[in-house]
């Protein structure tokens, strides 16, 4: 695709630039790359500590030698000046500086000036929204794909509803619902993240009414996901639990923008646990949390227990794992599909995260821009990425 400043693909310095490389997912990510990124691939690690990115270079080239060279950039969140350079030398950007709130805009901003492919793995929604209000008019414009939750937010439940629409019958009203299980910890960034969101309901709220506004209406169809109440699922085998989080926003999303998602859809996304005892001790461990949120010296207090930079070592998440059921009907047809892998939150999401790099770097893809999901701007070719680097995406049952 042509840019506005006259660049096609595989003319920038780098293919793809990892900002935030030397932080916890950051330096997971990084390690994929080094090991996984294919011949020819030009690609640079970038941050705020060039000392810190220089030893991280030096251990991914003494683990991985005869792979290349690996490029270094010195950028900051807080300087755009450097992230406008940073934007211009690739492109794609793939983004780990979160929260996504605090840091996120300024990049993005730069990436969708300069026609630059911007990826991260925020859950944030109300970061979301408002990068789609203040950038996504300009990214189309230039050409920039702003594909934001590209790991384990919120890519196996997009692409598991995209699989499994994929075997219903078309041209009917479609219904699906997602069962999450998970035995996976939260990283220090992660756990900032969902902090910071739980304790903006308000401002949330207000981002997501703008969006609304701007947002093209969607005619002669219907496409959305409601926050489903509490049951026993006979189908996953467990309670469900409504998750009220990004997962369910961006599949909705995926439904209005493909037409093969049919003319009325509805996806509900849950948590599915075994036990009543604790699902009722979910619930009102989450009702606490969301209270304890509101407070800026819980916050504090809760902030210091785990900080950004932080996660589980390598033996605890071997023992991770993650699997996503759903449910797909219509037309008379219902289909049982499973999405499962390993580490979510960390080995899974980096893997997630790095081939959705290499997916709008090198893939033919839909010619697509602005805003998009990663079923939208991926599809197909990142499902086969992911089949490929050992993440399950299977049929359970047809009838």
């Amino acid at each position: 695709m042509d840019r506005l400043d006259g660049t096609v693909r595989g003319q920038r310095a780098y293919d793809i630039v990892l900002f935030g490389a030397t932080g916890f997912v950051g330096s997971l990510t990084a390690r994929y790359l080094a090991a996984h990124a294919p011949e020819g691939c030009r690609w640079a690690v970038a941050g705020r500590d060039r000392a810190k990115l220089e030893r991280l270079r030096e251990r991914l080239a003494a683990d991985h030698p005869g792979r290349g060279e690996i490029g270094l950039i010195e950028a900051r969140a807080d300087d755009p000046e450097s992230l406008r350079e940073l934007a211009r030398s690739a492109d794609v950007v793939a983004t780990a500086v979160g929260p996504y709130l605090w840091y996120g805009e300024p990049l993005v901003a730069a990436c969708a000036e300069a026609g630059t492919d911007c990826i991260d793995l925020t859950g944030e929604w109300e970061f979301v929204d408002l990068m789609y209000v203040r950038h996504d008019a300009r990214a189309r414009e230039t050409g920039a794909r702003l594909v934001h939750a590209c790991g384990f937010d919120c890519v196996p439940a997009d692409l598991g509803v995209y699989f499994t629409v994929a075997r219903l019958p078309e041209g009917v009203p479609l219904r699906v619902d997602g069962f999450v299980r998970s035995n996976g910890m939260f990283s220090g960034g992660t756990f900032a993240s969902a902090l910071n969101a739980a304790s903006r309901g308000r401002q949330s709220l207000r981002a997501a009414r703008q969006r609304r506004l701007h947002e093209p209406r969607l005619v002669g169809r219907r496409a959305r996901s409601p926050v489903g109440g509490p049951r026993h699922s006979r189908a996953a085998g467990a309670w469900a639990l409504p998750l009220p989080l990004l997962d369910g926003q961006v599949v909705a999303r995926s439904a209005r923008a493909l037409g093969r998602y049919g003319p009325d859809f509805r996806y509900r996304h849950y948590a599915a646990i075994a036990s009543l005892p604790v699902a009722a001790g979910s619930v009102a461990a989450a009702v606490t949390m969301l209270g304890l949120a509101q407070l800026p010296a819980a916050r504090r207090w809760f902030g210091g227990r785990i900080r950004p930079g932080d996660g589980p070592d390598e033996e605890r998440r071997a023992r991770s794992w993650f699997s996503l059921r759903f449910v797909g009907e219509g037309g008379g047809r219902t289909v049982r599909t499973e999405v499962s892998g390993g580490d979510p939150g960390y080995d899974e999401t980096a893997k997630i995260f790095a081939e959705s790099a290499f997916c709008l770097a090198f893939d033919e893809l839909p010619p697509t821009s602005g805003q998009v999901t990663p079923a939208v701007a991926m599809g197909d070719a990142l499902l086969a990425r992911l089949q490929a680097a050992g993440i399950r995406f299977r049929v359970a049952e047809r009838r």
